[in-house]
Order: structure tokens, then sequence, then C-alpha cells
């Protein structure tokens, strides 16, 4: 967490790099060579007094103030906990004590009521967390759409079953307690807050009193009229005279050009709140770095072997592919007194070429095969096709995953094909691809003789690694005399 201020995007009257309006007299310019000049004392004033003096017009401060207007009654919406909790004591002493006062002992019939409002309190307080939650949506969106800061998201919250479970998650939601805390500890940002549209409302109204003064205190000569209070965030003072309008108007124009600057500091202050206690801690986003890193990784990994793949199979296997058929034409073209030596040199090298085109077509496969370009399904399917065993294939998948969750799936399906065709000595295999939720799930299942051991040193250990680098698991049920079912779970996206 950062201790700086937000930076906030360039206001649409202020474009990046540009050399906005003229400044005052006095503003530094350009020393002999080009370098800057190192500005006067009377130049850094003068600077100062023009940013004060622009500040109230600018779409930044705009935005500030339209913030701090929006964020001011959310900070204060805590003030509804004891509201809320009254609400629950108050019927709750009338129901045990009635109307008169409460002395001596409970009756042992207030014990029910008792117990009742105990399970109320207990559940307002698990909804806490619940709440702050919410809430914080609602600030880290103010932020977004009117400061342009994001905000990241916190860890989402614990699924749990059955209410007792939701009960104790709820109760140990720690971003949610950090959210429901932040309004707590941004009672003096929210202080700040409402002085700067204070600040701005009442300057508005002070710069208006020279105006409509001669218009209402028009009245004959000999009349008594009381004077006319002049409002500021500190207090009020009155005015009798039309001279005295110079002095609300005077005090308007300095909380407008103040209001502004309390606006900035009070959302730079609770931006800073709000990425401390509404997002992700700091080990949550280094994981979400790690995450969104390794995410990268993976996927330029796979697009990298995809690109292997086709420079393959439209280079040198084309090529090879042409020198096959080139050798097998000249063999064709030797006659029946060619040497014996040359036709069989000719022979030798016509069957290398074309062995070395079916490696290479295999290597080419096994860094990505082509059939995944149609989708995981259809490559299942072609698998399923090739199999010595006869497999019974179902998929249902809502949507396509990414394509490196597409290559490891694949390639797991065809380990554990491959490991089955060797070992099993199955009659049939099941296999079930299903989309549950963000998760990719693969079920494999045959009628083999089991025994299937990823200690063993077999292809499930490298399966199992191979799952495990973009989160996946791989479970397997394996006992001696079979069945075999093999389940592995990938996220859809890595």
């Amino acid at each position: 967490m950062s201790s700086t201020g937000p930076v906030y995007p360039a206001a649409a009257d202020e474009p990046p790099g540009s050399p906005g309006p003229p400044g005052p007299p006095g503003r530094p310019g350009r020393g002999p060579g080009g370098s800057p000049a190192v500005p006067s004392a009377r130049a850094a004033v003068a600077m100062v007094a023009w940013a004060a003096l622009r500040a109230p017009f600018t779409a930044r401060a705009r935005r500030e103030l339209r913030f701090c207007l929006v964020e001011a009654p959310f900070g204060l919406s805590f003030l509804a906990a004891p509201l809320v909790l009254a609400g629950v004591l108050l019927p709750l002493r009338l129901l045990v004590y009635g109307t008169k006062p409460a002395a001596g002992a409970v009756h042992p019939a207030a014990a029910l009521p008792l117990l009742a409002a105990a399970v109320v309190i207990l559940l307002l307080v698990a909804m806490v967390p619940r709440a702050g939650r919410r809430l914080g949506v609602v600030h880290r969106d103010l932020a977004a759409r009117l400061l342009g800061v994001p905000v990241g998201e916190p860890a989402p919250p614990r699924r749990a079953q059955g209410a007792f479970r939701r009960l104790a998650a709820n109760l140990r939601d720690g971003p949610g307690w950090r959210a429901a805390a932040y309004l707590l500890v941004k009672l003096p940002v929210t202080v700040a807050e409402i002085y700067a549209l204070a600040f701005a409302g009442l300057g508005l109204a002070g710069l208006t009193y020279p105006f409509w003064w001669p218009l209402f205190r028009n009245h004959a000569p000999g009349t008594v009229l009381g004077p006319v209070a002049a409002l500021t965030p500190f207090g009020a003072f009155h005015i009798a005279t039309y001279a005295g309008t110079f002095a609300a108007f005077a005090a308007g124009a300095a909380m407008v050009l103040v209001a502004p600057w309390v606006a900035r500091g009070a959302a730079a202050a609770d931006v800073w709140l709000m990425r401390g206690m509404l997002g992700p801690g700091r080990l949550a986003q280094r994981v979400a770095d790690l995450e969104q890193s390794r995410a990268l990784a993976v996927d330029d990994s796979a697009a990298l072997l995809r690109r292997l793949e086709r420079d393959l199979h439209d280079g040198a296997q084309i090529r090879l592919a042409t020198l096959a058929m080139n050798l097998g034409m000249a063999r064709d073209k030797l006659g029946s007194d060619a040497d014996p030596a040359v036709r069989e040199l000719v022979d030798a090298a016509h069957q290398g070429a074309k062995d070395a085109l079916v490696e290479l077509r295999n290597l080419a496969r096994g860094i990505h095969p082509p059939a995944l370009d149609n989708g995981l399904a259809d490559a299942l399917a072609t698998l399923a096709a090739g199999s010595v065993i006869p497999v019974e294939l179902t998929t249902d998948i809502p949507r396509r995953p990414a394509p490196a969750i597409e290559t490891i799936a694949y390639f797991c399906a065809a380990e554990l094909l491959a490991n089955a065709a060797k070992h099993s000595r199955a009659n049939k295999i099941d296999i079930v691809l299903s989309g549950e939720g963000e998760n990719l799930v693969l079920h494999v299942a045959d009628d083999g003789a089991g025994g299937a051991d990823p200690a063993g040193g077999s292809g499930l250990s490298g399966l199992a690694q191979r799952v495990r680098t973009v989160d996946g698991r791989i479970e397997v049920a394996s006992p001696l005399g079979g069945p075999t079912q093999i389940t592995v779970t990938l996220p859809m996206h890595a």
C-alpha cells in the first residue's frame, strides 16, 4: 500500500503534455542553451497564486467536489448502526419489563425473548462483513467513475454449505470486517469532505451578497432593519450596510478558492484508505500479480508452441515431402541398366526422407495437435477414434477454455488412454468432459485391473506436475482389481 496520494487522469480541458494557458507575468522561461531557468521567489509566488486562481475552474476540481458530494452521505452511514441496535433492544426491553421501570430479577418467562434477542444480535453482527463488502463495492465504483482511480477487489468470501458454516464464514471474513471498519476510520475524511462542500456552497452564496442587497434592502429612510448573517464553515458574521456585503464577497471568494484544495486532500485521503482497507491485502495482491504473470507466461508459451507447429507444418514438413517425392521420381527414372549401388542409395534416401517426414509429423503433433484448432471436444473425439480400446466420449462444456488449458487437457487424455492401453487390460474406457463453474473437469474411467499409482514413477506423476502449473489437481482412484477412475480438474483460464 503506497503512502502517496492518487494520480488522477488528466482532465478534458487539460490534455497531458499541454502547456496550459499563459501564466501571469513573472512565469519562469528557458535559460541560455534551452535549460530551464531557476524561478525567482516572485515567480514562484506568482505560479502558486495562478494555480490557486485556476483550481476552481478545472475539470479535476469538479470531479473531486462531486466525489465529496456523493461520498459524504456514505461516510455517515455507519451512524445507522446504533439506530438498528436500538430498534432491537427497545422492543426487547418492553417485552421483558413492560412499561414499568426495571427492578428485581427477570421473570423466567422472559428467557425466550432474551434468547431470541441474542440470536437476532448475533445475526446482525454476522451481517456486518457482508454489508461492508457491498458498501465497499459502491465506494470502489465511485472512486473509479468520479476520480478515474481503480481500486482492486479483495479476495472473494469463502463458500460454505449449511447455515452454521455460512455464519462462521461470515464472522471470519477479514476483508468484510476491514470494509466495515473503513466506514468508521474514514470519519475524519468525511468531515473534511463536508467542509469542502461547505466551502464551495457557502462561498458561492457569499459572492451573491453585493448583487441582491440593493434589490431587497431598499426600504424608505428611517426604516430599521436587522443585520443579515453571512455564513462560513467556522461561524457567521452579520452585515448591516451595503459596504459590509463586500466583506461577504471577499469571504465567499476565499472559500471558493479554498474548496478545491480541501476536496483534493479529502479525496486523496479517501482513496488512500480505500486502497488499504477496501482493496486486496499486500499478500493477496502479490498472489494476484503472480497468478497474472503465470497466466501470461502460460498463454505466451501456448502461442509459441502453436506458431512452432505451424512453422514445422508449413515449412520443413512440406520441404521433406517434396524431397521424398523428388527422390521417388528419381528412382523411377533410373533405368534397368543403372548401377545397383546407385539404386540402393536412392532407395535408402527415399525411405529416409519418408521416415523423417513421419517423425517430423509426430513431433509437430506432440508440440500442438492440429485437432485442437477445432476445439477440445473434436480433439478428444479424434483421440477416442484412434484408441485400441473402445472409448465412450461425453462432452458438455458451456464455453471454450483458454488454448493453454485445452492443450493440457488434451495431453492428459492422450496419456491416460495410452496408459490404459498398455497396463489396464480394460475392455472399455469412459471419458467425460464437463464444465463446472470456472473449472474444466476431465473424468477418465476404465474397467481394467486397476493398481495405478502416481507415486510409482508412471506417467501420472508427470501429468500431476503439468496440471499443477495452472493450479489444477488430479485425483486417482485405482484399487487393485479395478476399476480405475481419474479426474483432472483445471481452471477455464490459466
